[in-house]
């Protein structure tokens, strides 16, 4: 029990409060829910594309979105997007440091810059002016595709003392501006190398900072991989907003993003299915069962524990977190809440009584609500 307590009081419980940043309509740090964002793989120069895939990551509960700005024809279209969509943009700038401005006077919520390789100071000073002018928070993102050439040779690689090193001395050029309005990001994909290189930067700021780990991978490698290493560093209370970088659909990454943070119990994302591996005693097959209450729960967004067990002598108990459940037994099985078994179901009426029981309590949350 001193173990468990310890590791409550170092961990998720006691959230590092950073500094708060505003973020067109959001405000991320000090004690503002942990949000959860993505980007957009089309061409931003193709504005019908962009805005049909921000508005599916909007559908899908994305918070702020970025989008790549390699061009001026990128650039121009950041108003016309900002006017059919909700969420906050977050232009991605490397090298040209004209480009980070216009991005900025067409309506760009926040930038994302490395300082060290957009060139001469006196570039970064015209980003700052014009950052200050309009009010736009500036993102210092470093990772090994932007980590500066002598950093690399000094360190052999973009390690944890590299990335870190630029992550600093980064802020000191753009503090040196009279600029604060700044968002931190140490990224590798390195899953170690990240969590390490966070873990300094936590403790040398109190700027806001950005999680994830980059070039993470396929759906399911990277989404093991990104919860591997994001949940260690959200538990120990680092980190104020996400992303799960995934290649393909980024759409994708918005449920493993919010799934990591709703199993930390940071957030809330709809139902939490509670279901057995299933085992030797198992006399009902539960499987399409499982995936038949997925299905039909998938666009509920009350917070509700769902329990679905394939062995009635411990089902209940192992579940009694659960707001409700079934457990199988021998061509039957019972419905419990909190553990508490409350009646005996026919096998081929599992998957009914369960989904009544489940709209009952959807819909009791709902009214008490209003």
């Amino acid at each position: 029990m001193m173990r468990l307590a310890l590791l409550l009081e170092n961990g998720m419980k006691r959230r590092k409060k950073t500094r708060e940043i505003s973020i067109g309509n959001r405000i991320i740090g000090g004690r503002n829910p942990i949000l959860v964002q993505s980007m957009t793989n089309t061409c931003t120069a193709d504005l019908k594309q962009t805005l049909r895939q921000i508005r599916a990551l909007e559908r899908a509960g994305c918070e702020i979105v970025r989008i790549a700005v390699p061009d001026m024809d990128s650039c121009e279209n950041i108003s016309a997007l900002k006017k059919k969509i909700r969420i906050p943009i977050v232009a991605d700038i490397h090298y040209d440091y004209r480009l980070a401005i216009e991005a900025i006077r067409q309506g760009a919520d926040k930038i994302r810059i490395n300082p060290g390789n957009i060139g001469k100071k006196s570039r970064i000073k015209k980003i700052i002016k014009v950052a200050k002018d309009h009010g736009i928070p500036i993102r210092i993102g470093v990772n090994a595709g932007s980590l500066e050439k002598e950093l690399w040779i000094k360190y052999g690689g973009p390690v944890p003392e590299a990335l870190t090193e630029s992550v600093f001395r980064n802020i000191e050029i753009v503090e040196s501006c009279g600029f604060t309005d700044i968002v931190l990001s140490a990224k590798s994909s390195s899953v170690p190398d990240t969590i390490a290189a966070n873990r300094i930067v936590s403790r040398g700021t109190s700027y806001p900072i950005h999680l994830g780990i980059t070039e993470a991978g396929p759906v399911m490698h990277g989404s093991i991989r990104s919860a591997a290493g994001l949940a260690v560093l959200l538990f120990e209370g680092i980190g104020d907003t996400i992303r799960v970088s995934l290649t393909g659909n980024p759409v994708k990454e918005i449920s493993v993003g919010f799934r990591i943070l709703q199993s930390l119990e940071l957030r809330e994302y709809g139902p939490v299915i509670i279901s057995c591996p299933t085992c030797g005693r198992m006399k009902v097959d539960i499987i399409p069962i499982v995936k038949k209450v997925e299905e039909r729960t998938a666009k509920i967004k009350a917070n509700i524990k769902i329990a679905i067990m394939g062995c009635v002598v411990n089902g209940p108990g192992e579940a009694k977190i659960a707001d409700v459940g079934i457990a199988c037994g021998k061509g039957d099985g019972v419905l419990f809440k909190k553990g508490k078994i409350v009646k005996n179901i026919a096998e081929k009426d599992l998957f009914h009584e369960l989904m009544l029981e489940i709209d009952s309590f959807v819909e009791r949350m709902r009214k008490s609500q209003r």
